[in-house]
């Protein structure tokens, strides 16, 4: 567990620029919405949504950049943005059946993160309470 608290800031960085090209959404929202779910839309509000959730999303990337530069900054940072990620796997799991084929990489990626988190965080207060 040592080794994961050790180097989980390179997960954190590394998922932290994958999560941020989302931000593409907030420039192409039909764009982003046909890559990530395979699905389309035909109005203002749709766009509006996408464009919304696409800045929402790129922040979290950049949250977890900015965990990755700051050790004491990390535990928050990487908290907040894996429950954002629970999130998002719990609701296209219950809500979005259609699009978990086309959604596949995003959601193994947001797994892995959680799952990291949650180990960093018990190598976090292994570490504390020793």
């Amino acid at each position: 567990m040592d080794l994961i608290a050790r180097n989980f800031r390179w997960l954190m960085l590394l998922s932290g620029v994958l999560t941020a090209t989302m931000f593409y959404g907030l420039f192409a929202p039909q764009a982003a919405l046909e890559w990530m779910f395979g699905a389309s839309f035909n109005g203002q509000l749709e766009a509006l949504v996408v464009r919304s959730w696409s800045a929402l999303v790129g922040l979290m990337g950049v949250l977890l950049i900015y965990g990755a530069l700051s050790p004491r900054h990390r535990v928050l940072c990487a908290v907040i943005a894996a429950l954002s990620k629970a999130i998002f796997v719990s609701l296209l799991l219950i809500h979005g059946q259609d699009y978990l084929s086309k959604a596949a990489p995003a959601i193994a990626l947001d797994l892995l993160v959680i799952a990291f988190t949650l180990l960093f965080l018990l190598a976090v207060q292994k570490r504390r309470s020793a």
